[in-house]
């Protein structure tokens, strides 16, 4: 007989098992939660976006160049957030960078968030309707990049590109963002996007917002001995602001 099967309940190899299950479940728990707020944090991201395109007053960075890029092509914004996205994750091969399940979801999230929310959001006129949109859209963006980072589930492709271009040039992160940015915003403009003050205000604020938020929705650490399924460094995401 197994001298296992014999102990009382109660006894120490009882309680072992009660800790692992116990652990199990707190992993599913937390992965759940995980899972939650990655999905909800690019739904949200995809939907702030667009209050800043119906008000008018200026994009992020890399949305006046997908912008101008949708006013050339005839393609709505989000086809346009998803196509380039998935281009920009084609460019991760030759700097060695490896997507997570955040990674690809942000391709594939965003911009049909982007444009459900733009068929939903008729374009403002009143001026202080504008500036409610410009700044909801800024503090809600702040929210979803908080949600969606300290989810754990790896960078977005354009944060990926950029730790990628970091790594291969020994270049510092700033200094890549910043070129990358600027040429973005000045090609989007080119073509057409939307440059304006919620292009510098979103620039000024979003990064100080998504520290608050990221303290806001971090997820508790595993216990000891645990390990959180897909859970990628917090350090490789890139702020932006």
């Amino acid at each position: 007989m197994d001298g296992r099967a014999s102990r009382p309940p109660g006894c120490h190899g009882a309680v072992h098992y009660h800790h692992t299950g116990g652990h199990s479940l707190a992993t599913q728990r937390r992965l759940g939660r995980r899972l939650i707020q990655l999905y909800g944090g690019l739904v949200l991201y995809g939907a702030s976006s667009a209050l800043l395109v119906r008000s008018g007053l200026g994009l992020e960075p890399w949305n006046v160049l997908h912008q101008g890029v949708a006013e050339h092509t005839g393609l709505p914004m989000g086809v346009v957030v998803t196509v380039l996205g998935a281009l920009v994750l084609l460019l991760w091969v030759p700097l060695r960078q490896r997507p997570g399940l955040g990674t690809v979801s942000n391709v594939l999230v965003i911009g049909a968030a982007l444009d459900l929310t733009l068929a939903v959001v008729p374009d403002a006129r009143p001026m202080a309707v504008r500036i409610a949109l410009l700044v909801a859209g800024i503090v809600l963006n702040g929210a979803a990049t908080g949600l969606y980072i300290a989810a754990r589930f790896g960078p977005g492709p354009r944060d990926g590109l950029m730790t990628g271009l970091n790594e291969r040039t020994g270049l510092s992160v700033r200094l890549v963002r910043t070129a990358v940015e600027v040429a973005v915003v000045v090609t989007g403009f080119l073509l057409g996007g939307t440059v304006g003050v919620g292009t510098l205000l979103y620039a000024v604020s979003i990064g100080p917002l998504a520290q608050v938020f990221l303290r806001v929705f971090a997820v508790p650490a595993p216990p000891a001995g645990g390990a959180d399924v897909a859970a990628g460094p917090p350090d490789r995401a890139i702020l932006p602001g």
